[in-house]
């Protein structure tokens, strides 16, 4: 069987236009045949069977195969782990290569290794390319050469090589002429892979002048529909972070400010990998917690007795959604006054967010913790209730999420917030000190 494809090995992002593999691909004069693996290595460690990111890929999925039923192709679709596909992807189709895009997570980056050293077992082609972010590992380096561990002036460089007429959205045409013609393929259906329909609605991207005009003045606010709702659809690659950041420039700095944190903290997990695991400055690893489980689980039901911090819980429960400036209020909350490890609630968070992305789940949490590279001060604690008057004065957010507030039903504060900022600081100076810093 003579190898004359490339197979485009589509993961973060689900979408056949603008996308920096298939691009490459057509450089070539091979045919592409388009596949997406429903990886169990990931699907098995997910609780909820229900869940709307499963529902939202496999909705997408749908849409890649219509689109290229019209033009004569399908996309494979594959249940299993990654390398146990690609090995029977290999033997079922002429595969030259595999392109794909890359994907800076630990495990990802374990899987691509795997696959790739398979591939080159069977004289197959494998190649990565840049497409999650504008810059990527090695790119954006100090004069010294070492990776940036301080935002600011990461984005000061960012800013000063970015050109936007190179960073352009790839511009390319599919057709019959450059796709494997397949008259049948069978996505398999949720219930195939262990997953039913979920009730969570993914929010449409929003991108409007309005929004991003008015968006630093507004984003704080959780009452505003004021943000873009990106999130899950850079994380899945719906739309493509080169268009992203097209629509960035139209508006205020601010918005594009957010989509360089994103890749800030990309180049620190790839950079640094121990952070999956460990503080990012060693000397909080030996922060003393309480872990009490019984109040970790009142943070999760929104029971704390803190209206902000309730709303926000019971919003993520309810939605997968939560808003920037809760994320911060509620994390801190469970950090500092409960005193309870990130990690916890970094896992938390991996398990209901819709965008959940692990650079900057990590990232924010480590910063709110104080413990990450460039975090906030571990001396910043939020007050709930300063943070309600500034941000939901008139409780329009909190009210919607709790509808029992001023209620019998509703509990009395878990704690007192000063006691706990006090515990909290006295905690964290302890650990310091005990390192010698």
């Amino acid at each position: 069987m003579e190898k004359n494809c490339i197979l485009i090995w589509l993961r973060r992002d689900l979408r056949l236009q603008d996308n920096a593999a298939i691009n490459q691909a057509l450089q070539t004069n091979m045919k592409l045949l388009f596949y997406f693996n429903f990886d169990t290595e990931i699907l098995d460690q997910l609780e909820d069977r229900k869940d709307a990111r499963i529902n939202y890929i496999h909705s997408k999925l749908q849409k890649i195969n219509l689109e290229l039923s019209k033009i004569g192709s399908r996309l494979l679709v594959k249940y299993g782990s990654a390398l146990h596909c690609i090995s029977e992807v290999l033997k079922e189709y002429p595969i030259a290569n595999i392109y794909a895009n890359e994907d800076y997570e630990p495990f990802a980056i374990a899987r691509d290794q795997a696959c790739k050293d398979l591939c080159e077992s069977q004289q197959v082609g494998f190649q990565l390319y840049k497409d999650q972010v504008i810059f990527k590992k090695k790119e954006i380096l100090k004069k010294d050469g070492t990776p940036y561990t301080v935002y600011t002036p990461y984005m000061k460089k960012w800013r000063s090589v970015f050109n936007p007429k190179e960073h352009l959205p790839y511009s390319y045409e599919l057709d019959a002429s450059n796709t494997v013609q397949m008259k049948f393929n069978k996505i398999p259906s949720l219930a195939d892979i262990g997953f039913s329909a979920s009730y969570i609605d993914i929010p449409a991207i929003n991108l409007s002048m309005d929004m991003l005009s008015n968006y630093d003045d507004r984003r704080n606010f959780p009452a505003l529909k004021a943000t873009s709702n990106l999130g899950i659809h850079l994380r899945f690659g719906t739309i493509s972070i080169r268009q992203a950041v097209r629509e960035a420039l139209k508006g205020d700095d601010q918005f594009l400010f957010q989509l360089i944190w994103r890749e800030f903290f990309m180049q620190i997990l790839v950079n640094f990998p121990r952070v999956e695991q460990e503080c990012f400055k060693p000397s909080y690893n030996q922060i003393q917690w309480v872990n009490n489980e019984e109040e970790f689980e009142l943070w999760t039901n929104g029971m704390t007795g803190f209206p902000i911090v309730d709303a926000g819980m019971r919003e993520l429960k309810a939605t997968g959604n939560l808003h920037n400036r809760v994320r911060m209020i509620v994390a801190s909350f469970l950090v500092k006054d409960l005193l309870i490890d990130w990690r916890w609630g970094e896992a938390w968070f991996a398990n209901y967010l819709l965008d959940y992305d692990q650079a900057a789940n990590n990232g924010n949490w480590q910063w709110v913790a104080g413990c990450g590279c460039d975090a906030a001060p571990y001396f910043r604690v939020f007050n709930p209730s300063e943070q309600q008057k500034k941000f939901d004065p008139d409780f329009a957010y909190i009210k919607k999420w709790i509808p029992d507030l001023g209620t019998d039903s509703y509990p009395k504060p878990m704690i007192d917030h000063k006691f706990a900022r006090n515990r909290a600081l006295e905690s964290y100076k302890s650990a310091l000190q005990r390192q010698g810093v």
